[in-house]
């Protein structure tokens, strides 16, 4: 056009400039804008304010500000325009302030105007100013509009106000499919689902349709609260109303089934999806992480990044969340590479989460480090985690130093604080700071105890032998007894054989869930080191005879980039003859340096002979043995066992550091152990 005789006019360049936009062309654009300059076409106020959205898309406010400024002619849409574009580069007192200027200079805003301001409000979050815009929108004449209806319940649900979101709702003459799906979004983001579930009802009575939106929002309540039966229902209504099955939506159904432990339903229509964005995956590999299938997340993450899909923050935590639960430290330390050359290493989830992996991987001076590395950056939640390492790793003096460190920083510790100190001490049998921290929780730092610290409080004292005590403690408590202070209980009658006390623990954990095979478990226990095989008869009996099965105890090593898992008696591995030769030489050495076999850790009733084969079987021996072969010499040995050690494993561990000089870092249900030279650092206390 511009070549031949015909030129261009305004109306062309408005087109041509709606087209670059479209195609995210930048460069494009500018030459068209500068062309209509040379032409003196560009003092039309249609695209003045096409120039104006054109400049705001892009990011380039200044060069926005001057169209506007230089326009002759500008009505309504001129001004909006550019209040719109500031307020979603989020310049948001920037466009009130030209709001005021456009009242100024007479003009009567419109109902987008008001829309714009609305959404600024909701993104300053102030609920003040979002009133008197409200007001204005009445002032103005603008309160049957639905478009600024719809806005003000938007906003309103954004900033919590959920009552006067649900009251502009009531009172609008007309409603579309959009205001009803920003009601029933924002109930949802409010945790209001049953709420948003009964206008949903209202909805569909009224005759109204619904679409994909609706449905995923609630599809996100119902993995709030996790309703499967619900989301089921709603996942039969999109195949039968026949809607648009997109990306958003099947995410939605990932999320949903994974947060409700329906892998299997999860992974059906993940597996189905033609495309799946990294909000995808990460459900997806979320809901494994969550339903204890670390591996299968591990490996989901491999075949993510085999289809070139960018992981993101949440992924990232998720993984290393992942690698905490296996103790696997060559993966966490590879997924915090990924998180600092992607900038996400300094949030504090993040940072959080690393502390803890490191921590709970056995490596808790890494765990140091992350959390000294950003000093400046370090909030109550970081603290919290860092005192809980120490105590997993029986460092009850440095967690206990940290919190005085804490205080002197200015930092006022949380519930969370209390249950990690505790924690600590019941570790390191530090009955006595144990004591003085529970009567300071509330005297000194207005926290209040609540069942946790109960059960940590418990713990200590029973660990520690001080079981009459701890029942007077339970007998005590301001609400009714939960189901953790008595396990810590019956865990601690177990420790010291205290049959009385422990049969009536069990009693009572047993009217709560008689399904629990861990309470049969400790039960059977106390009778067993007690000697007492008929009642240990007695109590399998029961368990049998309702179809309950002990956890099989196992253990985790990793050689490679490859976890290995080993279950007590086991002889199936592909390494058992090498692993029976080398636990036989170490038998052997052991004996000539002294061991003298537990057997009373063997609760069966079965000769000596049998108890100490038994002994050699147990998993983490497997495991040690299995890293013996195939780590070179001198280099640490890292284990993670699901049960807690038994005292002979924990004796001949001791020993095995010694003979072979190695360090041994093993990781039971409860704690730590580090052994090294004959020595344990829990000092034979866990």
């Amino acid at each position: 056009m511009g070549a031949s005789d015909w030129g261009f006019d305004s109306y062309s360049c408005n087109f041509v400039l709606k087209a670059c936009m479209e195609l995210e062309d930048y460069e494009r654009g500018r030459e068209v804008i500068k062309r209509a300059v040379d032409h003196r076409v560009d003092g039309d106020k249609f695209l003045g304010s096409s120039m104006i959205n054109f400049f705001m898309k892009f990011g380039d406010f200044d060069s926005a500000r001057r169209v506007f400024n230089q326009m002759i002619r500008r009505d309504v849409v001129c001004w909006n325009s550019m209040i719109g574009g500031y307020v979603k580069g989020c310049y948001y007192v920037a466009a009130f302030d030209l709001f005021l200027e456009m009242i100024l200079c007479g003009v009567r805003p419109s109902a987008i105007t008001m829309v714009s301001l609305v959404q600024a409000c909701g993104g300053m979050r102030n609920l003040e100013l979002g009133k008197h815009v409200h007001g204005l929108v009445l002032v103005f004449g603008l309160g049957t509009d639905v478009l600024v209806h719809t806005a003000l319940i938007d906003m309103y649900c954004k900033l919590g106000e959920h009552g006067r979101a649900r009251s502009v709702f009531d009172i609008m003459p007309a409603k579309n499919l959009v205001s009803w799906n920003v009601i029933i979004s924002g109930l949802v983001q409010n945790c209001l689902v049953y709420e948003a579930f009964d206008l949903f009802q209202k909805l569909v009575l009224t005759g109204g349709g619904f679409d994909s939106g609706t449905i995923i929002s609630l599809l996100q309540g119902c993995a709030q609260v996790a309703n499967l039966e619900s989301g089921k229902v709603l996942h039969g209504y999109i195949f039968r109303k026949g809607l648009d099955i997109n990306t958003i939506l099947c995410t939605a159904l990932v999320d949903l089934y994974s947060k409700c432990g329906a892998l299997k339903e999860a992974t059906f229509v993940f597996d189905g999806m033609k495309n799946r964005n990294v909000i995808t995956w990460t459900a997806m590999l979320v809901g494994l992480a969550q339903n204890g299938h670390a591996e299968d997340a591990i490996r989901l993450f491999g075949q993510m990044q085999e289809e070139g899909v960018t992981a993101n923050s949440t992924t990232l935590v998720s993984l290393v969340h992942c690698c905490a639960h296996l103790g696997s430290l060559k993966k966490g330390r590879s997924v915090h590479a990924r998180l600092l050359r992607l900038g996400y290493a300094f949030d504090v989830v993040n940072r959080t989460a690393l502390i803890d992996m490191y921590a709970k991987c056995g490596n808790i001076n890494y765990a140091e480090r992350v959390f000294e590395d950003v000093s400046s950056f370090k909030d109550v939640i970081s603290w919290n985690s860092m005192i809980t390492g120490y105590g997993m790793h029986g460092q009850g003096q440095k967690a206990l130093d940290l919190y005085r460190r804490m205080l002197e920083e200015g930092l006022k510790p949380n519930k969370t604080t209390f249950v990690s100190l505790l924690s600590a001490c019941s570790h390191s049998g530090f009955v006595d700071q144990g004591r003085s921290l529970f009567l300071s929780m509330e005297s000194d730092h207005n926290v209040r105890a609540n069942e946790k610290h109960y059960a940590c409080y418990v713990d200590l004292l029973s660990r520690a032998g001080h079981i009459e005590e701890a029942e007077v403690l339970i007998k005590q408590m301001p609400f009714q007894s939960s189901r953790e202070v008595f396990e810590a209980l019956l865990n601690g009658c177990r420790m010291h054989k205290n049959i009385d006390i422990g049969i009536k623990a069990a009693d009572y954990l047993l009217s709560l869930d008689a399904t629990n095979p861990g309470i049969y478990i400790m039960l059977s226990n106390i009778y067993a080191e007690a000697r007492r095989w008929d009642a240990v008869d007695h109590i399998r009996g029961l368990m049998r005879g309702r179809g309950l099965k002990k956890t099989p105890g196992y253990s985790l090593i990793e050689v490679g980039k490859q976890l290995h898992a080993f279950f007590a008696g086991e002889d199936s591995h592909p390494n058992s003859v090498e692993i029976d030769r080398i636990l036989e030489n170490l038998k052997s050495e052991l004996e000539a340096l002294g061991y003298v076999p537990d057997t009373s850790c063997v609760l069966r009733d079965v000769d000596e002979v049998m108890k100490i084969k038994s002994l050699w079987r147990h998993s983490e021996r497997l495991a040690i043995a299995f890293g013996l072969l195939h780590t070179p010499a001198g280099s640490l040995i890292r284990i993670s066992k699901n049960l807690r050690v038994c005292g002979d494993c924990h004796t001949v561990t001791k020993y095995i550091s010694k003979v072979v000089k190695r360090v041994i870092i093993v990781r039971d249900a409860n704690r730590f152990h580090h052994f090294v030279d004959g020595k344990c650092s829990c000092n034979d206390y866990w």
